[in-house]
């Protein structure tokens, strides 16, 4: 089997588990590319699988990276929350002799192009979360225009608009109170941030559609995208966002399921801290 091994060496325990796991993985295959300074090309090589080190940010670093290229990926959690890398080290070890035999799921997960104005004229980027048009600073509101497939479908008024997958749904948008998405639905999620109205709620779409947002205020609105500054926008300025041609490939083991994930990281359908003491019927 050939190996990606990825991560990030701001982090020394990413540069310490990458040590113990290259000469286990050099073991059961071909390391095809090492990097740690999250730097390479890796449309331009070839392999089977991307151990990614880190966060869920070291996976969309990866995932950029490779481009139109999209491997499978193993994350490894050793970030703050790991909701994609869901495995520990010492848990990918053990998972090695199945994931050498091939005994795992993949799950295929929608991405999205983002096409934008910048000084060149149009630029396309490609992404796994959301895009996020929003004030251009603190204090400023955003207002924007949204069409679907070019109808036009309502304003926005506030602090900004985001547009997720379902992926991206346990994001950002989460924390705007958006809705969380099974992650391998094929659509989109729109949820206004913090809008100047109370009729305003999070809408669901397909997402083989096109999603254009206007901005329309003179102060313009800045764009991002999985978490990078993409720029200015001026007013009159529009964003396109579509699915991509490529999806991003998850490798699951048996024995994690997406609910699971779901609870163990976010406490999802935790129940409420009842007192247990006995109580009067």
């Amino acid at each position: 089997m050939r190996f990606f091994l990825l991560g990030n060496d701001r982090k020394p325990q990413v540069v310490e588990a990458a040590a113990w796991l290259k000469p286990i993985l050099a073991g059961l295959g071909e390391i095809v590319v090492y990097d740690l300074r999250q730097e390479q090309d890796l449309a331009a090589h070839d392999a089977d699988l991307a151990i990614v080190l880190g966060g869920d940010g070291s996976i969309l670093h990866a995932v950029r990276q490779m481009g139109y290229h999209q491997l499978p990926v193993v994350g490894v959690n050793l970030g703050t929350l790991g909701f994609l890398a869901d495995l520990t080290p010492e848990e990918l070890v053990r998972s090695l002799p199945r994931i050498v035999a091939k005994d795992y799921h993949i799950a295929s997960h929608l991405m999205f192009e983002c096409e934008f104005p910048n000084s060149h004229g149009k630029e396309v980027i490609l992404g796994l979360n959301e895009v996020v048009v929003h004030a251009p600073s603190v204090g400023h509101v955003a207002e924007l225009e949204l069409s679907i497939d070019d109808e036009a479908v309502t304003s926005y008024r506030g602090d900004g608009l985001i547009i997720s997958t379902p992926i991206g749904s346990t994001a950002h948008s989460l924390s705007a109170g958006g809705p969380i998405l099974s992650q391998e639905l094929p659509a989109f999620t729109i949820t206004p941030i913090c809008p100047h109205t109370l009729t305003y709620r999070p809408l669901v779409d397909a997402a083989d559609k096109t999603y254009t947002i206007r901005v329309c205020r003179p102060e313009g609105a800045a764009l991002t995208a999985d978490g990078r500054a993409l720029g200015p926008l001026t007013c009159g300025e529009t964003v396109r966002i579509r699915k991509a041609r490529v999806a991003f490939q998850l490798v699951k083991v048996p024995g994690r399921t997406y609910y699971q994930t779901l609870r163990d990281k976010l406490r999802w359908g935790t129940p409420p801290n009842y007192r247990t003491e006995p109580h009067d019927d």
